[in-house]
């Protein structure tokens, strides 16, 4: 059979499965299978479960609603998770042996985040509160009040996909009994709680709480042990920098967390530490790897895709995801300072559990032609085993096109590592156009993952470089924290030469066809690269950054990041104008399309507002596409049809110019 090759509405075809979490006696797991409906222009997510005995699978939870976090009760016998079935996320419980899922809670705020209780009689979670109320108190509804003023005394004030914070609503700390539904709060005070964990033996908790007065240039979470009858706290860490996703040994000696300092601010690599509970204690386990502990992958197919920051066995081993040259492994950790990988190379493993005795994982893997599944890896032989296969009909209908990876030497001698893919239906001989896309952050980085927009842009036969410039993670701390103070730099340096080097490589490629094209930091430099070459025919800028000036004032998180990026702030005005690629809009020939969501708080949509405008004014070729209720995240969890006019709108104008 003739594959067709990649179109928009792949969108609609393809399925996330996400999370999987082992049961604790490790014969059963559970884990969310993700599409999107077209009709209902919606993501439906559902509970799935496996049999790792018979590898049967069963779908456990149905309807139009979002599921997230199923997590075991500690013998096994029932699931708890969130899902948004009225709008807000509330708490669930569903029985192992199946049935109808029972609801827990009907919040005002609904539920951030739970733990279960080792005892299995009660839950703690963490979700917001107004101050002065209670979990369970119900606002009323009022029709016909009245748009109210809003006082604004904190810079940190409004979030990107939240809007403006509630200035008198903090997130607590509270305890649901299930028998009975009585809830009641742990925590208390005007302060932002979050809960990380819960002893095996149900006497301490980890909680991260940061009790500054002014939270407005506090960058970190301090964790604390608590002693759950006393409520006696002991710091485990309270230093610059952002620390969470605890977890203890099934001992309860030790905790293990994840985090960073502020060393090189938010470019520093994230560590795996690990906590004594008896001496007080803590090492850094990772010290000696120059790679950051997480996944930092941009993509924009899994939906929802989350993993813990690292899973105990009971010797005390510990297993954790690692971001090293656009692989996400998943490696092994002991006590004793050994370190390996624990998957191979070439692999995304955005999911993982791994059971008790440390005998197998099950592992979400996806590659650069497959979107991911769910797979059983014997640890000690590497043995693979695929347990699910929901995009099989997808992979058997679609022909994919195989990125192949490239590395040359940047400036400084240094390797610079991306993929450059043919065009579909590629035919030696024939030139064909390159579209360049360039990833945000910059601290993130392209991947050994499926990736749909490059898919896409491949089927519409054109050539696709996408690299991981200077800024980007997933490689030393030296490589990721170079672009900050040199926006415009060394970074253009890197892509302008990844471009010299394929066509140097690659006969195929038209060197009088070039596009480019990126998002956030890539929108950035797509407007700084027109702003300093004429060799791109045609550009799209996504959700982009022209005006630094303007961005330190409008942006959710502007007042410091042009600080920590860019290395100035209002007082130093030349140097803010001087990275602004408004600032060399007059140099712009190259045709460019400004793709920008209305609700973006992130890069908010003034940035292309004055860019058309000023780029209009001087005879430009440009066109503005304004996206309404959609938010800096339109690529990859935005309104299924507003995903699908974006992509449209990117093919549209490179076949136009192209």
């Amino acid at each position: 059979m003739t594959k067709r090759k990649s179109s928009v509405d792949d969108l609609f075809h393809l399925q996330s499965v996400t999370n999987p979490q082992l049961s604790p006696n490790g014969n059963e797991a559970v884990f969310i299978k993700t599409h999107i409906d077209k009709e209902e222009n919606k993501y439906i997510s559902n509970l799935y479960h496996i049999d790792l005995r018979t590898d049967e699978v069963t779908q456990w939870t149905y309807g139009d609603h979002r599921v997230t976090s199923p997590k075991w009760s500690a013998d096994g016998k029932q699931i708890a998770f969130l899902s948004n079935r009225e709008e807000k996320n509330q708490l669930f419980l569903l029985s192992a042996k199946g049935g109808e899922a029972k609801k827990l809670t009907s919040f005002e705020k609904g539920v951030s985040s739970f733990e279960w209780s080792p005892c299995g009689t009660k839950i703690y979670f963490d979700a917001p509160v107004k101050e002065g109320k209670t979990f369970t108190d119900k606002e009323k509804k009022d029709e016909k009040k009245l748009p109210e003023p809003v006082r604004v005394t904190k810079m940190k004030y409004k979030a990107d996909g939240v809007g403006l914070l509630p200035q008198d609503s903090y997130r607590q700390i509270g305890v649901i009994d299930i028998a009975s539904g009585d809830v009641s709060q742990f925590t208390e005070g005007s302060y932002q709680h979050s809960l990380q964990a819960v002893s095996h033996d149900g006497k301490k908790m980890v909680i991260g709480v940061n009790r500054a007065e002014n939270l407005d240039f506090e960058f970190r979470q301090p964790l604390y042990l608590v002693d759950v009858e006393t409520k006696e706290e002991t710091v485990i860490v309270d230093e610059i920098g952002y620390y969470g996703g605890a977890r203890f040994s099934f001992d309860d000696h030790y905790v293990a967390f994840v985090g960073s300092d502020r060393t090189y601010q938010n470019a520093t690599h994230g560590h795996l530490y690990v906590y004594d509970t008896r001496r007080g204690n803590r090492i850094n386990l990772t010290e000696s790897v120059d790679a950051p502990v997480g996944d930092y992958t941009v993509a924009d197919h899994q939906q929802g895709a989350s993993a813990p920051s690292v899973v105990w066995t009971k010797d005390n081993q510990l297993y954790f995801q690692l971001s090293t040259m656009g692989d996400v492994r998943l490696y092994f950790g002991t006590l004793e300072g050994e370190l390996y990988p624990a998957t191979p190379e070439n692999e995304h493993v955005y999911g993982y559990d791994v059971n008790r005795d440390g005998d197998f994982a099950l592992l979400a893997v996806s590659d650069l032609t497959h979107p991911g599944e769910i797979y059983k890896q014997t640890i000690a032989t590497g043995e693979r085993q695929a347990l699910t296969s929901f995009n099989k009909q997808f992979l058997d209908e679609v022909e994919l096109i195989q990125p192949e990876q490239i590395v040359f030497k940047g400036e400084k001698d240094w390797d610079v590592h991306g993929w450059l893919m043919k065009p579909y239906g590629y035919e030696e001989g024939k030139k064909y156009p390159l579209i360049v896309d360039i990833h945000g952050g910059p601290h993130a980085m392209f991947a050994n993952t499926y990736f749909h927009e490059m898919q896409l842009l491949s089927a519409q036969g054109w050539g696709v470089l996408y690299i991981n410039p200077r800024g980007s993670h997933g490689y030393n701390q030296q490589f990721v924290d170079a672009v900050r103070g040199d926006y415009g730099g060394g970074d253009f340096t890197d892509i302008m030469d990844a471009v010299d080097y394929v066509l140097a490589e690659e006969q195929w490629i038209d060197e009088q066809r070039l596009g480019v094209t990126g998002g956030s930091y890539g929108g950035f430099m797509t407007n700084w690269i027109v702003g300093h070459t004429d060799r791109f025919k045609a550009a799209v800028t996504q959700r982009s950054i022209c005006n630094w000036i303007s961005f330190f004032g409008v942006s959710d998180i502007g007042y410091y990041f042009s600080e920590w990026q860019i290395a100035a702030d209002m007082k130093d005005v030349e140097t803010l104008w001087k990275h602004s690629p408004l600032k060399y809009a007059e140099n712009v020939k190259t045709p460019l399309l400004i793709l920008h969501s209305e609700k973006d708080f992130r890069c908010p949509i003034e940035q292309a507002e004055q860019l058309y405008i000023t780029l209009k004014s001087m005879g430009k070729e440009t066109e503005f596409v304004r996206f309404p209720d959609a938010d800096h995240n339109l690529s990859r969890t935005g309104k299924p049809n507003l995903r699908v006019e974006r992509l449209n709108e990117i093919t549209g104008w490179f076949e136009k110019y192209l």
